[in-house]
């Protein structure tokens, strides 16, 4: 069945070449830790993509029975946790994998660091990686305060006011995290709901897109 579905799409799409192009890529030997011992450090990589999809999808899932609004929130994350069906194994999932992906993708930038994956010709995929790093921050900050207690909500207010010290443009940040109210309320809830769910994951999907191309392109950087 799945191959007469895969013949009807690649009749219409082509997607042969595609498929060869990625079945016939050779992983470097150094990548191998088959071959090499030291070459674990080259999974850091793979293991944070990994993470991160577990984020994507068990995100989608909380987002199902989560209401962004201060009267709800809260409730809303206790059902979730102690009366929806393995709702406390997919919040645990997504609670714990935050850290677990700023883990990872701080070691993986080590392995890159210290090995010289950064140097030409790959400047412009470091760059991409350190984005996606601050994106990964992004989401953990904005993700902090939707379970609306009183650790997020201070935790929160503490993190906008440093914001808001920021030279010159400190005002701005702070009035845009705050969704302009001068005050951590429901426009707050909003604004990190609307960023944590819409904008930062886009982003994070596009930089991602694009490293694994450019991944594609130049080819694993060897050892030192």
């Amino acid at each position: 069945m799945m191959q007469k579905v895969y013949a009807w799409i690649d009749e219409r799409v082509d997607l042969s070449p595609l498929w060869r192009d990625l079945a016939d890529h050779e992983v470097p030997e150094h990548v191998n830790p088959a071959h090499h011992f030291s070459a674990f450090v080259y999974c850091f990589g793979g293991l944070t993509f990994f993470v991160v999809l577990i984020q994507i999808l068990s995100g989608m899932f909380l987002a199902l029975n989560y209401t962004p609004d201060i009267i709800n929130a809260h409730a809303s994350v206790s059902f979730i946790q102690n009366e929806l069906a393995f709702g406390d194994v997919v919040r645990g999932m997504h609670h714990w994998g935050a850290s677990v992906v700023i883990v990872m993708l701080f070691l993986h930038t080590l392995r890159v660091f210290f090995q010289g994956a950064y140097k030409k010709p790959r400047e412009l995929n470091w760059v991409v990686g350190m984005l996606v790093f601050f994106v990964m921050l992004g989401l953990g900050l904005t993700g902090y305060l939707l379970p609306w207690d009183e650790k997020a909500y201070f935790a929160t207010k503490v993190t906008v006011e440093i914001a808001g010290s920021v030279p010159v443009l400190g005002p701005y940040i702070s009035a845009f995290l705050m969704g302009g109210s001068g005050v951590v309320g429901a426009e707050t809830l909003t604004r990190f709901f609307a960023i944590h769910v819409f904008f930062l994951p886009g982003a994070l999907l596009a930089l991602l897109a694009v490293h694994f191309i450019l991944i594609r392109r130049q080819g694993i950087s060897g050892p030192l």
